[in-house]
């Protein structure tokens, strides 16, 4: 092992992915350094962290001037806006950089990072979502390498280590269905934020949360395997796994399936993505809880029903027309949850909300990152004129 220690960067370190990154660095010290962090609002905690590591160059996207007077005094010389996570993703003692950042500010740095030949671990949807064939034709030309941080990808990366892609018959994404797999459809309409935001198995942001609820998080996720893994679309599933052990597999086109299971903990593909192609020894870490199999007994599956996730259908369409549609599809999404966790629209008015968009759409084939912001723009106006006739 001797490309250790690794000295990363970390987009949004104040968020789940990022804290969770920092736990590892805490539990493996001689493997990784710290050089760069970057945060948005929590300034507090992105001071703590900068001082626990020595962090050398520190950016926060706070817009808010208050959050901004108190960042200038926390952390004196840091930088701001993209063009301080850019300085971060891009910093020259930067072997690594992990994108845990969420929604659009995460693509400009992570384009940047991989101009600049950083190894990226990619834990931000939307930069593969509506820029997977900017960001995965800039990887090739400078030969980085982009490693998987979400837990399903993750698996998928690691079932498929030592494999040929040419004999893969079909991806197998698992989703643990969120807090209404089993809901009669006909109640869908009546529920609450608060009843949304209680998943199962997952502690996440509100967000993500509501995403996994609708399942658009699968049909994003979806988008995203074809990207990182060059596979088309006839040959990416999805199936319900209550349990979340089995966190996703791969067939061959001999019938054999690997899995990757492990007790939900998104430490494990964190650390495999810092650590690639080595694996660390997590005994007595206390990050990552052994799995006993007795215990777990039984799993079950079931198949994805699109009458009850319609936003899991409209993210497939929406990868498979390409162009914009990905963009728009995000950017609606965004807005759509918004104005549910505000009370303003229904769960399934969701869905509803972001194919209204869908269908007023022209994409564009082929687009530039200035194509793709203008798309994005214009899907947040469309859903929010919207609203107010879906509410009704």
């Amino acid at each position: 092992m001797n490309d250790f220690p690794r000295r990363i960067a970390i987009l949004g370190s104040t968020g789940s992915i990022g804290r969770q990154t920092l736990d590892v660095v805490r539990c493996y010290p001689e493997h990784f350094r710290v050089i760069g962090l970057a945060a948005r609002n929590n300034v507090a905690l992105l001071a703590q962290q900068a001082r626990e590591f020595g962090a050398q160059v520190i950016a926060t996207t706070a817009d808010d001037p208050a959050i901004q007077e108190m960042a200038a005094e926390l952390l004196p010389g840091a930088l701001h806006g993209v063009e301080g996570l850019i300085a971060v993703a891009t910093h020259p003692e930067v072997d690594m950089v992990v994108v845990g950042t969420s929604g659009l500010v995460g693509i400009h740095p992570t384009l940047e990072a991989v101009r600049a030949g950083k190894t990226i671990a990619l834990a931000n949807k939307e930069t593969l979502v509506m820029a997977g064939h900017l960001l995965t034709a800039e990887a090739r030309r400078h030969n980085v390498a982009i490693y998987p941080v979400d837990s399903e990808h993750s698996a998928i990366w690691q079932c498929l280590r030592g494999e040929r892609l040419s004999e893969v018959r079909r991806l197998i994404l698992t989703a643990s269905g969120g807090p209404f797999r089993d809901y009669p459809l006909e109640r869908l309409a009546a529920v609450t934020a608060e009843q949304a935001l209680a998943h199962p198995t997952w502690n996440m942001g509100p967000k993500v949360t509501i995403d996994s609820a609708t399942l658009m998080n699968k049909g994003l996720e979806i988008i995203e395997a074809h990207w990182l893994f060059d596979i088309p679309y006839h040959k990416i599933e999805a199936v319900i796994h209550h349990e979340s052990i089995v966190h996703s597999m791969v067939e061959f086109v001999d019938g054999s399936i690997k899995m990757q299971a492990s007790l939900p903990n998104m430490h494990l593909p964190i650390q495999d993505a810092l650590s690639y192609p080595w694996r660390l020894d997590s005994g007595g870490t206390g990050l990552i809880q052994e799995l006993c199999w007795p215990e777990v007994g039984t799993l079950h599956f079931a198949a994805v029903d699109e009458r009850r996730f319609p936003c899991f259908a409209l993210a497939k369409e929406a990868g498979m027309r390409g162009g914009t549609y990905p963009s728009v599809l995000v950017s609606a999404d965004e807005e759509a949850v918004t104005l549910f966790l505000a009370g303003r629209i229904g769960l399934v008015q969701i869905g509803e909300l972001i194919d209204r968009v869908m269908q007023r759409h022209n994409s564009i084939a082929a687009p530039d990152l200035e194509d793709i912001l203008g798309a994005c723009a214009w899907a947040r106006a469309v859903c929010n004129e919207l609203a107010t006739v879906v509410s009704h």
